[in-house]
């Protein structure tokens, strides 16, 4: 078979987490952005990938030439901090970090750290150092300070992982603000996607917000905190 470069963004929130769009909303987005594969990592619950999957199953009957696959993801706060885990299915996972890896593998999940040095987000720090079950580590995140994506490259780099960029979009519209290169052959397969990681068939892009994108994403978490302080 011929492989495929795809474009991924596999970092991404919706309205189940502290995201502004729905999962239709961000797949739409993905669309028009020449996004081949997205993941749904909504905080600590896997229903947001999952609507995303569904409906992009729906797409794929409908129409013939455009498509797009959605992994189901989800960014868990361990104890530790946050991390991204992607899977074929809801998987029930602990808290505590290693028995959070070892978990996910069980399951055929591949394990990302999050933002990782990006603390004020709640990344791990320097506890990405004290497991070697990592399957990648998360180099540039679009939200992050330059240091913070220098410290998870160099991270990556000397625990020999390999290196994906996300947007970690809010905002539909910042979707593919940071996205990774993924070679595979078969783009409908979330199996081929996660053996890609795996294996290091990846090659992070490193993007940006800019000034406007950063005041809109400003403007949504103030919105959004208010949102709920109201209980709405």
């Amino acid at each position: 078979m011929i492989s495929l470069m795809l474009i991924a963004d596999l970092h991404i929130h919706s309205v189940y987490s502290d995201g502004k769009a729905s999962p239709r909303e961000i797949i739409r987005h993905a669309l028009i952005r020449g996004i081949n594969v997205i993941s749904i990592t909504d905080h600590d619950t896997f229903k947001g990938g999952l609507e995303g999957y569904r409906f992009s199953r729906e797409i794929a009957r409908n129409t013939s030439d455009t498509k797009i696959l959605v992994v189901p993801g989800i960014e868990l706060r361990s104890y530790s901090g946050d991390i991204l885990v992607y899977c074929e299915n809801d998987v029930e996972l602990p808290r505590e970090v290693g028995l959070l890896i070892d978990k996910a593998h069980e399951n055929n999940c591949v394990v990302v750290p999050a933002h990782p040095f990006d603390t004020w987000r709640h990344g791990l720090g320097d506890v990405v150092y004290d497991y070697d079950g990592w399957d990648a580590i998360e180099v540039w995140n679009a939200h992050a300070s330059r240091n913070a994506n220098r410290r998870a490259l160099e991270a990556s780099r000397i625990m020999g992982k390999p290196g994906v960029a996300n947007s970690d979009a809010h905002i539909p519209e910042h979707v593919g603000s940071a996205y990774t290169y993924i070679l595979i052959e078969d783009a409908s397969s979330i199996t081929e996607v996660l053996d890609a990681l795996r294996k290091g068939l990846v090659k992070p892009h490193q993007g940006g917000l800019s000034l406007k994108d950063n005041v809109e994403r400003i403007a949504w978490s103030i919105e959004y905190r208010v949102r709920k302080i109201l209980g709405d």
